[in-house]
């Protein structure tokens, strides 16, 4: 449907690995011929399709801050269309395909913000004795989190897969 291939997507996550602005996911939807519009992208913000912008420091005095949005925005964008395309409602992709992926990346966030909490403490810290204990602990919980979170992305592919048969079968 898109016209967009994989190279075109890796290679604009590649170059974003900080994230996009909105305006420059609309103007890669626009140079590819895309209909979005900046309503739209808040539209599927507000409902939970699409994560919410970190607000990010700019360089310089007085620069203030702008909101980046991940770069994979352009994927689910995308296979937000693809479904409207196949007759799916906003509601129906919302409840049956995107139902967890929110709560999923706010859960990512917050654990990295406390994993960059606690690296930051073990670095202030690391004359201590203890600390190679401690440091030992996060990095194990860390690597329970990301476990987490991939065991909980695979529950939710599982069952928006089964969504997808249900919705075949009663076609």
């Amino acid at each position: 449907m898109s016209g967009i291939d994989d190279v075109t997507l890796e290679r604009i996550e590649r170059e974003h690995p900080r994230g996009l602005t909105s305006a420059e996911i609309l103007a890669f939807f626009a140079a590819h011929q895309i209909a979005l519009s900046e309503a739209t992208l808040r539209k599927y913000v507000q409902l939970g399709l699409l994560p919410r912008s970190v607000r990010v420091g700019r360089k310089g005095k007085h620069q203030g801050s702008q909101g980046l949005y991940p770069a994979s925005v352009v994927r689910q964008i995308l296979r937000i269309k693809e479904m409207m395309a196949e007759s799916y409602t906003i509601e129906q992709i919302q409840r049956e395909f995107f139902f967890m992926q929110g709560d999923l990346r706010e859960l990512e966030r917050t654990l990295a913000s406390v994993f960059a909490k606690l690296a930051g403490i073990l670095r202030e810290r690391s004359p201590e004795g203890y600390t190679k204990l401690l440091a030992r602990q996060v990095s194990e919980a860390r690597s329970m989190s990301q476990d987490l979170l991939a065991l909980l992305g695979a529950i939710e592919t599982r069952l928006t897969a089964r969504a997808r048969v249900e919705r075949a079968a009663a076609s």
